[in-house]
């Protein structure tokens, strides 16, 4: 009796460039980075600066695993970026953008929450796209769907605020992982 050679495919897990700054706001920033590893996927916390101790709008300091500087031009599968007072951060450092770009020129998912998708907004890849984001920065954002908790169009992920990490986060593993992998996680958190 001949043997069926069966070969078993292992795709690799989903990695995810988070990029924090001073301000971030943390349940936006926390809540995604937690049900991602929950799912496996890899997340690496870049900070902004050299400092890998970085402090959210609300005093609370997270140690990011390396530097943005560090990073170099690493592919991931998605950028996520918080939101909070720190965008004006990411707005102004002159890194960020072309990170942006890079992803969105290759296809690679994006995702912004709160005031986040404003840096999005400032590398123009938000032109005919669907998106949520806070009202706090709806004049900057004219087609913004304000009452939406969240918005996947394509591969920009977006979500509204702090209120809606947890919905943003479910997406994001969602469409990284599976929805298999986003449901089963809802039902053991919601436990």
């Amino acid at each position: 009796m001949g043997r069926i050679a069966h070969s078993i495919q292992l795709q690799a897990m989903p990695n995810v460039l988070a990029i924090l700054a001073t301000g971030f706001e943390e349940i936006e920033t926390v809540t995604p980075i937690d049900l991602l590893r929950r799912a496996g996927v890899e997340v690496v916390i870049a900070a902004l600066s050299e400092e890998l101790l970085v402090t959210g709008r609300s005093g609370l300091t997270l140690r990011a695993d390396t530097s943005l500087t560090a990073v170099g031009t690493r592919a991931f599968d998605c950028v996520f970026l918080p939101g909070g007072p720190g965008v004006a951060l990411l707005r102004s450092d002159p890194r960020v953008r072309p990170i942006v770009l890079r992803q969105n020129a290759t296809g690679g998912w994006l995702a912004a929450i709160c005031a986040a998708p404003t840096v999005l907004h400032d590398a123009g890849v938000l032109t005919g796209r669907r998106y949520t984001a806070h009202f706090s920065v709806a004049n900057e954002l004219p087609e913004i769907l304000a009452n939406e908790r969240t918005v996947c169009d394509g591969h920009l992920l977006t979500g509204r605020g702090a209120g809606t990490s947890l919905d943003f986060a479910l997406l994001l593993v969602e469409k990284l992982v599976s929805p298999a992998k986003a449901r089963e996680i809802s039902t053991t958190i919601a436990a």
